[in-house]
């Protein structure tokens, strides 16, 4: 950053620096417009676009006054400095705006923020907002980036070349911390253009910085002619020569295959792939699948000494939502109903999430919620989140630890092990609107999950009547009508307190848990009883004995059989959706007003919710008809034992007689995949790669012809061609007006002398040369080029294999070989004044 001139420099700057600091300006311009471009899904608010403007436009009057004062880099790194410390609160933590003691913690997270938010970025879900500090990077990009790039851009040294990196680094910050998915494709009538932003932003960026370094590489070839004329007095031609003019051609012929390639190969071929970014290989911080699920422990909640505690209660601020739920189930093993873990229907994960979210369609729901005996991790929510805020003396610790799972509708609080008294928040959101079950539509396929019992399978095969939506919910109405509430295994002394409330109750006992014996017990039990004549006679088929644990499960695990992936969610009831509903009264949601009902999906991607909790005004009949054992007449018959001869052995190819598996085949399903991942790769490759490679390829090829074509003569002068393309390639200055033998004293070296003698004497001399000669030649001429290779290091060699100067040299017309208007070598010398007439 630091610019080193002389005191005396002039105060008027020069045309060339002028157009140095023009051209750098609009480099700047345009990566910062880019990148700006690349980040706004990160952020997608009017914050970010004020924020980049900011930022930015702060940027180039620090770099402008270091400029024009000629600042050192202390200085500048203290300007900017000053500036993030001035404008960071309001750019980049506007929520601590306020009182002075929000603008202390505000200056306190703008310093954690440069240093921890670039990781807290990927784990939060996009859009970010303005939420906490998570726009301090940004700020860090637009302010330290744009100010380093133009300092760099406006240099007339080599560090000029750095401002390069600097604008693809700015952009990238957009691509690496953004989305893990590509924008949409774009269609134009019949042409399909795939991820069209950033198709958009790489060629950008790159044509960008490749006509800025074909510039800057341009007017300095012309300052350095234009600095020898003065000094040696040769006029120099303004008109481009034919050499220049095939240059230019070439590298627009090669810039434009490439972008070619960039815009309409490349995302063509990764139409299908998945994009991997920072937050790809972010995993949640919190693992759900291990820990307890709340439903195991849903019978604990109806316990005397705990079902009239006051868990949280519900205002509703607009919008009463009708349900508030807790936890969200999707996976089963046959033990426990639990979040996440192996066979989860849910694909999404819990991820900590910004101000705002996308709920998508439905009605708008708000409500404050206050924690008073809840406990856990697990936190009620409402519809789909749109936002939370959260109110309190831990509101930024909450805010901090909360984690939303979009997928479920679900959120986890684990600041300080989770959810405490007095601790309150406000969600907004929305309803989605929900098909009626009567009408929805299985998706079929693999619903997932262990296999249901064989008695619950035979019980759904005997009265299940049509498909889809119709059929599930008539089973859930048999199953609710003939099973009978029972939240506990024994009465005591007298009614349980959730009993009282229900109307000639009579108490029957019932075992908590939901395994696969259970469910298999409670429909055994249904089928046992719909054999019984006096069950037949009565009309009373109440055999089912439970509560929502296991009749959510047993809703589940039938809606599966008939083709419907299903959850089990643990919540709460704010208006009655039926008798004998459990219902919050006055938003009060005791411990024995928790539910469970089932939630199953249709084929249209909607969730809808079915309440299972089984009737309590007809008791079951216990009663057990007396039947007869069978009388099975039984046979004796003694044993008899035969001895087996073993047949002779028989010699068989195992291998020749699987008819099966030879007509099977090899399975080759995964061998595409591979293929195409191997050939974006490749493609890639040859994107970045495929210009350096073209001219290693030229310089082999040129190399190989010279070395086999024509007479030994011919060879050997060839050879020395060679021997000077190196030294060019290599940084030597190998002027066209030179003998061999200054060239040669030039490059230094006495090998190079021997060469040079050597290929005058074939050249000039009537001496014959044979094949051996030649080869000789050739010989050293290898040796050589081997040894101006390794003079600068590894880089100064992989530069020189690609360096084009050995072509450029010989594109360039050959001295006197047509009219120019300013000859090579001819210095001005006064010239006698003509007599008058």
């Amino acid at each position: 950053m630091s610019q080193t001139t002389d005191a005396a420099a002039p105060a008027t700057r020069s045309p060339q620096e002028a157009a140095h600091i023009v051209a750098g300006a609009l480099l700047a311009a345009v990566s910062v417009a880019t990148a700006a471009l690349a980040a706004w899904p990160i952020y997608r608010s009017w914050q970010f676009a004020l924020l980049v403007g900011v930022g930015a436009g702060a940027a180039a009057v620090i770099a402008a006054l270091a400029q024009r004062l000629r600042w050192s880099g202390w200085t500048v790194a203290a300007a900017l400095a000053g500036v993030f410390l001035v404008l960071g609160v309001p750019l980049a933590v506007p929520s601590r705006l306020g009182g002075a003691t929000d603008i202390a913690r505000g200056l306190g997270e703008l310093a954690a923020g440069a240093v921890v938010a670039w990781k807290d970025l990927v784990t939060v879900e996009l859009p970010v907002g303005a939420y906490r500090n998570l726009l301090v990077p940004a700020f860090v990009v637009f302010l330290v980036g744009t100010c380093l790039l133009l300092l760099l851009s406006w240099r007339s040294d080599g560090w000029a070349y750095a401002a390069v990196p600097v604008a693809l680094g700015m952009v990238s910050f957009g691509l690496f911390f953004g989305r893990a998915s590509v924008s949409a494709p774009l269609r134009l009538g019949p042409l399909t253009l795939y991820a069209p932003v950033e198709t958009l932003l790489g060629p950008t960026t790159l044509l960008s910085c490749l006509l800025w370094l074909a510039w800057r590489t341009h007017d300095e070839r012309v300052r350095a002619l234009q600095r020898a004329a003065v000094t040696s007095g040769v006029r120099i031609s303004r008109r481009p020569s034919g050499a220049d003019r095939r240059r230019t051609a070439l590298g627009a012929t090669m810039v434009a295959g490439a972008l070619v390639v960039a815009v309409g190969i490349v995302p063509y071929a990764a139409r299908g792939a998945e994009r991997d970014v920072l937050r790809s290989a972010v995993e949640p911080e919190i693992d759900l699948s291990a820990a307890v699920s709340p439903l195991s422990e849903y019978r604990s909640l109806f316990a005397e000494d705990r079902a009239d505690d006051v868990l949280f209660t519900v205002a509703a601020t607009s919008g009463l939502p009708a349900r508030i739920r807790l936890a969200t189930l999707d996976a089963y093993d046959g033990e426990v109903f639990r979040a996440g873990g192996e066979g989860a229907v849910d694909s999404g994960r819990f991820i900590r999430v910004p101000s705002t979210l996308d709920p998508g369609p439905g009605a708008p729901v708000s409500a404050r919620v206050d924690v008073e005996s809840l406990g856990g991790i697990w936190m009620p929510t409402a519809g789909r989140l749109s936002s939370v805020e959260f109110t309190g003396s831990r509101a930024a610790a909450l805010a901090d630890r909360f984690y939303y799972n979009a997928a479920a509708a679900a959120g986890v609080q684990t600041a300080g092990g989770g959810l405490r008294e007095d601790d309150a928040y406000v969600l907004r959101g929305v309803e989605p609107a929900a098909p009626d079950l009567a009408e929805a539509v299985a998706p079929g396929g693999d619903t997932g999950g262990v296999a249901a019992p064989e008695s619950l399978r035979a019980w759904v095969e005997k009265h299940a009547s049509g498909t889809d939506g119709p059929a599930l919910a008539g089973l859930v109405a048999l199953l609710r009508d003939r099973g009978y509430l029972s939240h506990g295994l024994s009465e005591g002394d007298e009614l349980p307190s959730w009993a009282q409330d229900l109307p000639g109750y009579t108490f029957q006992p019932s075992a908590s848990g939901h395994s696969l014996a259970r469910i298999d017990a409670m429909f055994s039990r249904l089928l046992a009883r719909e054999t019984d004549p006096r069950a037949e006679a009565s009309g009373n088929y109440v055999a089912a004995i439970g509560d929502d644990e296991q009749f959510a499960v047993a809703v589940a695990l039938i809606a599966r059989e008939l083709g419907f992936p299903s959850r089990v969610v643990l919540g709460a009831r704010l208006s009655s959706t039926g008798p004998g509903a459990a219902v919050c009264e006055d938003g009060a949601c005791r411990a024995s007003d928790l539910s469970a009902w089932t939630e199953v999906q249709s084929a249209g991607g909607q969730w809808i919710p079915i309440d299972v909790t089984p009737q309590f005004e007809q008791p079951p009949s216990l009663e057990v008809t007396e039947q007869r054992d069978p009388e099975v007449v039984t046979e004796v018959r003694p044993d008899t034992v035969e001895e087996v001869v073993p047949p002779n052995p028989v010699q068989e190819d195992t291998g020749a007689g699987d008819r099966a598996a030879d007509d099977a085949g090899i399975d080759l399903a995964w061998l595409w995949p591979v293929l195409r991942g191997v050939a974006i790769v490749l493609l890639i490759l040859v994107l970045a790669l495929g210009p350096f490679l073209i001219v290693i390829g030229a310089k082999a090829s040129r190399r190989r012809t010279r070395r086999r074509t024509g007479p030994p003569a011919m060879v050997i002068a060839a050879g020395w061609e060679e021997y000077v393309d190196a030294a060019v390639d290599a940084g030597r200055d190998a002027p066209s007006t030179h003998t061999r033998s200054e060239l040669a004293e030039g490059f230094g070296g006495d090998a190079g002398v021997d060469l040079a003698a050597a290929a005058d004497r074939a050249v000039f001399s009537r001496s014959s040369q044979t094949a051996q000669d030649a080869e000789q030649y050739w010989a050293t001429v290898d040796e050589q080029r081997r040894l101006l290779a390794r003079e600068g290091g590894f880089w100064r060699r992989l530069v020189a294999a690609v360096s084009l100067r050995s072509f450029v040299r010989h594109l360039a017309p050959v001295p006197g070989s047509g009219p120019r208007s300013a000859e090579r070598g001819r210095r001005r010398v006064p010239q006698p004044a003509r007599p008058m007439p």
